[in-house]
Formats: structure tokens, C-alpha cells, sequence
């Protein structure tokens, strides 16, 4: 039986001006929208060039694998670590003002670094804690952002909008954020870290064009106070407690398990059993980020054609594709096209998956079901990582990767049992 959810009208999402139906301005939409994606571009350019940066200038600073890669760690951990307690900040003070918040942390963080860079040099554990901030930052600022698209798109456009908010995300982390993190730190890392700072600053000044007001609506003033865990308690019942939010949720802790073994494993195999050199395997590579862009300029077109339910169940299909070619022939065009259905499916994923949680998530419980949500993702990266490292170690590569597409090979059975077209048209 699905679980009622309370309906709510774009007035209650607090957005400034609505039509006499209820619904936000059609051009009030489209100014935010380009706004939201702006404010993506920027920050997710930025946050591909120090995912780059980072592990670089700890390598100039220690030979230590551990110690390079725990510096790595430093902008994912948080998801793990505060991710339920920012959902909880999202549901309760203005998202704008959150955002504004998080790239303030961004720019402080900028800011030591880039002085430090010019005056006497980088250490190790200003990196450390550099990433440390940053990662918060990262968390807060993509949980505001999520949360605060209902509010700020009528529900007319949010498809559209998702769709080019995950395009600035695919485009700035895959593509342009490592070539400009390249360049920049060639030109210097102190007019790298400047840079990139100025990048936060103009995302955070483009918010001031957002046309609203984003904070969910308060509790009654005569109810009694609720503590922190047990708001954190009430967001992961009510994830738990939808048949659909909660396949969605498996679902996506399969998918993002085979996506951190595919790249976790894949340089080596591209290495070893591929016998590919640097460009080839930046073929491979750029086949994944390829088909996101893809899929971002799609997404449209294939929902038409087949619906949001058979448009994700496409990402189930590409992601086993990508994992599986690799387990049955090493020929790079195989499993470039692999690749490239395997980053076209997860961005048809993604559009639809926000756009409908969108819709089924009340505006008070977004953040802390967003953050909850994330927890299966980002947690699920590293233990697939491990996971594939283990079966490749005892049984080979080959084994290992035919071993996580069986697995994404059954997730479909969940997926049309549970995401059905009558619970998806209910909501």
C-alpha cells in the first residue's frame, strides 16, 4: 500500500508570486531556473578542478598513498559523517541563506589556502582540513539546492530544470573542472586557488537573482520542540516507510556500489587486461561523461517517448551494460560503449528520480529525506570499491566485474514491482 503524502500547493513552498491558480509565474520559473544552474555550473567547475588540485599538491608534499588518498576522502566523508544533521538545518532555516553559507565556508577555505600559497607554501594539514571544510560545504550546498528547486520551479519545468542542473554537475566534474584544473595549477597554485575562489564568489552573488522565499513552513508556535535525532528519526521513517522512495533508495545503493567498483578497478584493468595507454583510457573515460551530457540532452525527448518509470528502468540496463563488457571482452569500443550507456542511463536516472521525489516529498521533510537518500549513494562508492578490490584480488578482474552485474541485473525485478505506474500517478 503506498504511503499518503500530504499534497502541496507552490504557496506553500514559500515562493514570492503566484498565479491565481496557485502556481508560480511561468517567467519566474525560467529566471530561476537559470539561475539554479548557473550557481551549479560554478560551483561543481570549481569542485571538479580541487578534486583534481587536491590529491596533486599533497603528492608534492608526501609519498604516501594513504596519506594522498585520505586527503581525497576529506570532500566525500562528510556525506557520511553530517549529512542527516544538515538535512536537518535545510528543512529549518532559508535554503538561499544555506547556500550563501556554504560557499562562505568555500571562500574562507580558498582564502587560506591561496595566502598560504603565496606567502610561505601549503602543509599537509591545511589541506586536511581545507577538504574537511569543503566537503561540508559540499553538502550543504547541493542538499540547499535540491530542496530548494520546488520552490523555486513550477512544477512544469522542474523536469527541465533537473535535467540542466545534472548537465552543470556532469560537464564541471568530468569534463571542464579536471582540463581547467590542469591549466590553472600550470599557471601557478596560487592563481589556481584564487581562481577557483572567485568561482564560489560569483555563484554565491548570482543567488541574489533568485525570485522567492525559500525556508519550508515552521512548526506551530505552541508545539513542542522536537531534538535533532528525532527529526533525523522522522526523515528516515518516512523514506523507509514509502514503498517507493524506498526502492528508489536500493536501487540506488546498487548502482552506486557498481559505479565505485567500475572506478575503482577500471584503471587497472584498462591497464593490464586492456593494454591501453594514457589517451586511450581517456577515451574510456570521456565515453562515461559523454553519455551524461547525452543524457541531459535527451532526457526530454526519451521521457516522451517512454515515460519517467521506463526511462530509469534504461539506466538499470546501461549500468549492468557498462559493468558487464568489461567482464566479457576487453576491446576498448565495447566497453567505451559501455561507458557511455552506463553515464547516459545514470543521468536519465537522476533527472527523473529528483523531479519525482520533488513531487512525493513534502517541502518540510526535502532536506532530511534528501540527505537520507544520499547516505545509500555515498555510502554504498567506497564499500563497492572495496567490494571489487577483494573478488578481483581472489578470482581476477574479470570475475569481479561479471560479479556486480548480476547483481545490477536483478535490481529490475525491485524496480517494477515496487515503481509502478499507479503509485508514480497517485502522488
Amino acid at each position: 500500500m503506498v504511503t499518503a503524502v500530504p499534497e502541496r500547493t507552490e504557496t506553500g513552498n514559500g515562493l514570492g508570486g503566484v498565479t491565481p491558480e496557485g502556481r508560480p509565474p511561468t517567467d519566474t520559473g525560467r529566471r530561476n531556473t537559470a539561475v539554479l544552474v548557473g550557481f551549479t555550473a560554478a560551483t561543481n567547475l570549481a569542485d571538479g578542478v580541487m578534486k583534481m588540485a587536491l590529491p596533486l599538491l599533497a603528492a608534492q608534499l608526501t609519498g604516501s598513498p594513504a596519506q594522498v588518498t585520505a586527503v581525497s576522502m576529506t570532500l566525500t566523508l562528510p556525506w557520511l559523517l553530517v549529512a542527516l544533521h544538515i538535512g536537518v538545518l535545510v528543512d529549518r532555516f532559508d535554503r538561499r541563506r544555506l547556500l550563501w553559507g556554504a560557499n562562505g565556508m568555500r571562500l574562507a577555505a580558498m582564502g587560506w589556502l591561496t595566502v598560504s600559497a603565496v606567502t610561505g607554501g601549503i602543509t599537509l594539514v591545511q589541506l586536511f582540513t581545507a577538504g574537511g571544510i569543503l566537503g561540508v560545504a559540499d553538502v550543504l550546498a547541493s542538499t540547499s539546492a535540491s530542496a530548494l528547486v520546488p520552490a523555486a520551479v513550477p512544477a512544469a519545468g522542474r523536469q527541465r530544470a533537473n535535467a540542466w542542473m545534472v548537465g552543470a554537475e556532469t560537464v564541471g566534474q568530468e569534463f571542464a573542472g579536471p582540463f581547467v584544473g590542469g591549466l590553472l595549477l600550470a599557471a601557478g597554485t596560487g592563481v589556481a586557488l584564487g581562481l577557483i575562489g572567485a568561482s564560489y564568489a560569483i555563484a554565491a552573488l548570482a543567488l541574489l537573482l533568485l525570485v522567492g522565499r525559500f525556508q519550508a513552513a515552521r512548526p506551530a508556535a505552541d508545539a513542542a520542540p522536537v531534538s535533532v535525532n528525532s527529526r533525523i528519526a522522522e526523515g528516515l521513517r518516512f523514506l523507509w516507510g514509502d514503498p517507493v522512495l524506498r526502492t528508489l533508495s536500493l536501487v540506488v545503493a546498487v548502482l552506486a556500489a557498481v559505479w565505485g567498483a567500475w572506478l575503482a578497478l577500471m584503471p587497472l584493468y584498462a591497464q593490464q587486461a586492456m593494454e591501453l595507454g594514457p589517451q586511450e583510457y581517456g577515451i574510456v573515460l570521456s565515453a562515461l561523461g559523454i553519455g551524461g551530457v547525452a543524457g541531459t540532452v535527451a532526457v526530454t525527448w526519451v521521457n516522451r517517448l517512454l515515460g519517467a518509470r521506463w526511462a530509469m528502468f534504461a539506466d538499470l540496463v546501461g549500468t549492468t551494460a557498462m559493468v558487464a563488457l568489461p567482464a566479457l571482452t576487453a576491446n576498448i569500443a565495447a566497453v567505451a560503449v559501455g561507458a557511455f550507456l552506463g553515464g547516459m542511463g545514470g543521468t536519465l536516472w537522476t533527472v527523473n528520480a529528483r523531479t519525482i521525489t520533488q513531487r512525493m516529498v513534502p517541502d518540510a521533510m526535502l532536506g532530511r529525506y534528501g540527505a537520507a537518500a544520499r547516505i545509500f549513494s555515498f555510502g554504498a562508492m567506497p564499500l563497492g570499491a572495496a567490494l571489487v578490490g577483494l573478488l578481483a584480488e581472489l578470482g581476477g578482474m574479470r570475475p569481479a566485474f561479471g560479479v556486480f552485474a548480476v547483481a545490477t541485473a536483478a535490481t529490475p525485478v525491485l524496480f517494477l514491482r515496487n515503481v509502478t505506474r499507479q503509485a508514480l500517478a497517485s502522488r
